[in-house]
């Protein structure tokens, strides 16, 4: 049973009137795949605009280089090893469909915590925390859902080619949900971005007048080697269907910001525009037609800094300055408590949140600083790094999973990275900083305790969600790909 949330106001004074909040987080975009972050390859007018109009966040940190637990981090304020969403057996580190895996219901998402402020809540997009209907967003707080439930590229086709791998039966074509029923599949992906769009306009717009919280949680660029985009934006881009992609992603982003202009909600309203992870890159890493995480390092499905580092701006006119930048740590943990705090909710106190209150960086308060003493960077069960303050300290582990900067089988060691002046982490400086290496080592031990670590479970685990004998959504399946 959820507990009961401290505030449970079901309307709220219209003089009282909390600001709205709209969260745009793209899938699978990387830190350099937009023009305010560096990319000189893609257009992106709306979010130069946004940028001049609202403040950048260099160092903002997703909870995981991949999707599911990345969302529960995000949703739940929470590390992902904490609620039970970094890896289960069946799955591996990503929920895949008709998984018994989900979302524990018993966990309070961002859209539960401002239902008791009397929002309007709504999900736009990808959810990817369980297919199951015990595990929608209709049961965790969302008052809609119009979206997929997984990954785009998670179909039936992909299914089929990878059963062996993945050890399950055939998938469902990928389906198009309302509430908790589809009502397409398999659905167009070369029309999500802008069906997407034009749903979270009439979420806006019918929901004017009261506080509201809009989850946009865009499919692209998306999981395929080749994304999908409108006819508009198809073939218009200088770097194939990921910069057609990231274009439309961007006429999206400026259709949302016009329209809480036109209806003189954008002083009340605070959008933050993301991505989930960075981007997978290309074979050749020089190769932009997978994205690109410049100047990071590394790609997404990592530790690396280019997976767990995304793009942010945030816009709120007459309340975020204008054309700043910061470079404070924070992250996606930190939304949870920031917008309950703005919303005058309480969140509930029989559980560890790891996410801080953040208002005082986003706001551009003079000497504000991050509200995190050290970051974890975990890969699936696997503790690999620690950031506190600049430094960020890759472990010595006689098996590391996937080392973004040593080659399979080289001898362990801990490799240290200043990521502040050293942004493309190209120089190991553990040998002249013992002190600061044992200091950060000291900091995973007290993870491991905490949130576990291979073969340790930690004292702070709560379970995932599970359920027997899960079902597909779609039990009748069309052919489609």
């Amino acid at each position: 049973m959820k507990p009961l949330l401290l505030l449970l106001a079901a309307v709220v004074p219209a003089a009282a009137q909390p600001p709205n909040f709209v969260l745009i987080v793209c899938d699978n975009l990387g830190y350099g795949d937009i023009e305010p972050f560096g990319s000189q390859l893609h257009r992106t007018p709306q979010l130069n605009r946004m940028a001049r109009e609202g403040r950048k966040f260099t160092h903002f940190y997703v909870t995981a280089g991949v999707c599911t637990p990345s969302r529960a981090g995000l949703m739940t304020g929470a590390y992902a090893q904490r609620v039970g969403m970094h890896w289960n057996p069946r799955d591996g580190q990503v929920l895949r469909p008709v998984s018994p895996y989900g979302l524990h219901p018993d966990e309070i998402t961002i859209a539960e915590a401002l239902k008791t402020r009397g929002y309007a809540t709504a999900i736009v997009g990808k959810w990817h925390l369980g297919d199951q209907p015990e595990f929608l967003p209709t049961r965790q707080g969302f008052d809609s859902f119009f979206g997929i439930p997984y990954s785009d590229d998670m179909t039936r086709a992909l299914g089929a080619r990878n059963r062996g791998r993945f050890r399950r039966g055939a998938w469902p074509p990928l389906p198009l949900v309302e509430n908790e029923t589809v009502i397409e599949a398999p659905v167009d992906r070369n029309l999500l971005t802008k069906r997407y769009t034009e749903r979270a306009l009439r979420f806006i717009a019918a929901n004017r007048r009261k506080p509201f919280f809009l989850y946009l949680a865009q499919a692209m660029p998306g999981s395929t080697p080749a994304p999908f985009a409108g006819e508009a934006f198809r073939g218009k881009s200088r770097n194939g269907p990921w910069g057609d992609a990231v274009e439309e992603l961007d006429w999206s982003a400026g259709r949302i910001l016009d329209k809480l202009t036109a209806l003189d909600l954008a002083e009340n309203t605070f959008v933050l525009w993301t991505s989930d992870n960075g981007a997978p890159l290309s074979r050749d890493p020089h190769s932009p037609a997978r994205g690109s995480n410049r100047p990071l390092y590394g790609r997404g499905y990592t530790t690396a800094e280019g997976a767990f580092r995304a793009p942010a701006i945030a816009w709120q006119p007459g309340k975020i300055p204008a054309n700043t930048v910061s470079d404070e740590l924070l992250t996606t943990m930190d939304l949870l408590p920031t917008l309950a705090a703005w919303a005058g909710a309480e969140l509930p106190a029989d559980r560890r949140i790891d996410g801080r209150n953040a208002a005082p960086v986003i706001l551009g308060e003079e000497g504000a600083r991050s509200p995190h003493e050290v970051f974890y960077y975990y890969e699936r069960d696997q503790l690999q790094a620690v950031r506190s303050g600049p430094w960020k300290l890759f472990l010595a582990l006689e098996s590391f999973d996937r080392h973004p900067h040593l080659e399979k089988g080289a001898a362990p060691r801990p490799l240290l990275f200043h990521v502040v002046d050293d942004i493309g982490c190209e120089r190991d400086v553990a040998a002249e900083n013992p002190a600061i290496v044992a200091r950060l080592e000291a900091l995973a031990e007290e993870a491991r305790k905490d949130l576990g670590d291979r073969g340790r479970p930690g004292a702070g685990q709560r379970p995932e969600g599970r359920i027997e004998n899960p079902k597909p959504l779609v039990l009748e399946m069309p052919d489609g790909k």
